[in-house]
């Protein structure tokens, strides 16, 4: 039975001071972008449209935040098999009630009365959170395959399967890569990772190039690399967007156009403030502003793998891990597909895109990372078990 000391202490103040300094400039950001395409929206009444839907899910993404600062993070323990549960009945219950209605788009957001929740993003939590909790759980037989590595694979692969028939490729790809970073820091052999990496690529590609636009977008990409002709022209392209934020970012040269100045924002640009907002920032801010974003996000990195090595505890390590490798592989896919290292996808940059749940979720996440900060957490286990960092 492990004995738990917790000696109390500050919070992670630079922490704290980075996610407060990302949101402030992803709201200036937010706003600049989205100001043409809230007049177009509000036939010319008002610019600020989207700034208030962000400012409203900002606050409360904040006092959630807060909530999990103070809260012992702990206690969610015994709640990641529940939440694991609950978000695969939400999941399933998004497809089946676009199928009831018979509505052809995305069934991605789920309506629950008061708000509309992208379910991908609560999977997402819960399953960082479950792992967080299975490998704590199971941490001396994790480098076993059929009772160790496998249930919570098994268990992933389930929910990135109901991800999938959404359908949302690109979400189930990431979460998926988060999973297995969490297993192989928490101490899974990689071999075994390695096989089952090669196994998901082997059934993932087929299935993402099932849907006719993915295979559209792959070749477009393709057709960037090697120089041949894979999208067409016009705004009914398939590589228009790319083609947009490749000229925005080029627009932005060193020092950038000026705050408010962006050209493609002016409805060139497709929902320039949702996944493509960092074409903006690019644009605006330049090259350098561009890097001092990537700099916040690799110190926010950075904070994180800090407080997992100060902590003892598994479940805190692990739950760690998980949270901080998911802000930073969200961005840095966010900007390889803006600058077009990586086929054009539907994935937000934390803290910046527009978007509720996403915005919610992180917010959340970082909440729980500042409370483990908080306390140095002493326990004495007999295999003197740590992760891989």
């Amino acid at each position: 039975m492990s004995q738990l000391d917790i000696i109390t202490k500050k919070y992670d103040q630079l922490l704290m001071i980075l996610i407060i300094i990302l949101c402030g400039l992803g709201t200036v950001m937010l706003y600049s972008a989205s100001s043409s395409y809230s007049l177009n929206e509000t036939n010319g009444s008002s610019d600020t449209l989207f700034l208030r839907s962000h400012l409203k899910r900002m606050i409360i993404g904040m006092i959630v935040m807060f909530l999990f600062i103070v809260t012992d993070y702990r206690k969610l323990k015994k709640l990641a098999p529940y939440l694991m549960i609950s978000s695969i009945i939400l999941l399933l219950a998004t497809k089946i009630v676009y199928m009831a209605k018979g509505i052809t788009f995305p069934a991605r957001w789920l309506n629950l009365g008061l708000i509309t929740v992208q379910t991908s993003d609560i999977a997402r939590f819960s399953l960082i959170l479950y792992l967080a909790y299975y490998i704590d759980k199971k941490r001396d037989k994790i480098r076993k395959l059929s009772n160790g590595f496998m249930p919570p694979i098994i268990l992933m692969a389930c929910i990135l399967f109901t991800i999938i028939v959404q359908p949302d490729f690109s979400t189930a790809a990431v979460i998926g890569l988060i999973g297995l970073c969490m297993m192989f820091i928490g101490g899974a052999r990689p071999k075994h990772i390695i096989g089952i990496s090669i196994t998901a690529i082997i059934v993932m590609i087929p299935v993402m190039l099932m849907r006719s636009y993915r295979l559209k977008r792959v070749i477009y990409w393709l057709g960037s690399i090697f120089g041949f002709d894979g999208g067409g022209t016009g705004k009914e392209a398939i590589g228009y967007q790319a083609q947009q934020s490749l000229i925005s970012l080029g627009n932005g040269g060193i020092s950038g156009l000026g705050l408010g100045n962006s050209m493609e924002k002016n409805l060139f640009l497709p929902t320039p403030h949702t996944d493509f907002i960092f074409a903006i920032i690019g644009e605006e801010l330049g090259l350098l502003g561009a890097i001092v974003i990537l700099t916040i996000f690799l110190l926010i990195f950075q904070r994180g793998i800090k407080i997992a090595k100060e902590t003892n505890d598994p479940f805190g390590i692990m739950l760690t891990i998980g949270i901080s490798f998911s802000i930073i592989i969200y961005a840095f896919i966010n900007v390889a597909v803006v600058t077009g290292l990586f086929p054009v996808t539907g994935l937000p940059m934390p803290l910046i895109s527009h978007g509720g749940s996403s915005l919610v979720i992180n917010l959340a996440c970082l909440g729980i990372l500042l409370n483990i900060s908080q306390s140095k957490r002493s326990v004495n286990h007999i295999s003197g078990w740590r992760p891989k960092i």
